[in-house]
């Protein structure tokens, strides 16, 4: 009677850290960097990877640029550098979401609504003399808007951001609110003497050096649903 011979490879078995299944032979893994480990991952979950902030080992000679670039920064600067796409993709997320048009309350409503008016009636009232006043109010004005769905999302990729409000002392009616991360900053703008205008985005950055010192100091904050309030 012939004798059945096992057959034996010396190929290791190896799985992707983060779906966890074993590559097929002839299937390559791409080494990420994470929390100071190297992690091997499939092609299927080389995107997952970037989004969790994985960094590709093929990508270190950049990361070294950007650390000689930035001298003086601290580590932790760095290793969220590498996030800002991510902080970007769910930027975007926000602003579709904001564009979105609410659905109808009813099931039988029209397809079709009758298009709202090019400008909404201005609606002048009383503002705060008071420059606490003004900022509890403008920060009031925020919270009630869209924009803190925006704040939310980018501080669950940054963290909690650091907040100025501050007066305009050009325009007494208007105050500035500045929301700042490492990577990013954004500021608004609300006429308290039209709240009905809502509020405005008047700028936005990647660079912190973009803004002054003073804008910089912050005295508000953020919490995790982008409301905001006074320090």
């Amino acid at each position: 009677m012939a004798r059945t011979r096992d057959i034996r490879t010396n190929v290791t078995e190896e799985a992707c850290d983060i779906c966890g299944r074993t590559l097929l032979r002839g299937e390559h893994a791409e080494t990420f960097l994470a929390g100071g480990s190297r992690r091997e991952v499939c092609d299927l979950c080389t995107v997952r990877a970037q989004h969790e902030g994985w960094i590709r080992e093929s990508g270190g000679d950049e990361l070294a640029l950007r650390q000689t670039r930035h001298d003086g920064r601290s580590g932790f600067f760095e290793r969220f550098r590498a996030r800002r796409e991510r902080a970007r993709e769910v930027q975007d997320e926000m602003a579709v979401d904001e564009a979105a048009p609410p659905p109808p309350d009813e099931p039988d409503a029209p397809a079709r609504r009758a298009p709202e008016p090019p400008r909404r009636p201005r609606h002048v009232r009383a503002v705060p003399t008071n420059a606490d006043l003004k900022m509890q109010r403008a920060l009031e004005v925020f919270n009630a808007s869209d924009h803190t769905r925006t704040v939310g999302g980018v501080a669950r990729s940054l963290g909690a951001p650091a907040v100025r409000v501050r007066p305009r002392t050009d325009r007494p009616a208007v105050v500035a609110i500045t929301i700042m991360w490492e990577l990013s900053w954004y500021r608004f703008e609300i006429d308290l003497s039209d709240e009905a205008g809502g509020v405005r985005r008047d700028a936005q950055g990647d660079e912190l050096d973009e803004l002054s010192e003073a804008e910089q100091e912050g005295n508000a904050a953020a919490d995790e649903r982008g409301n905001l309030h006074l320090a």
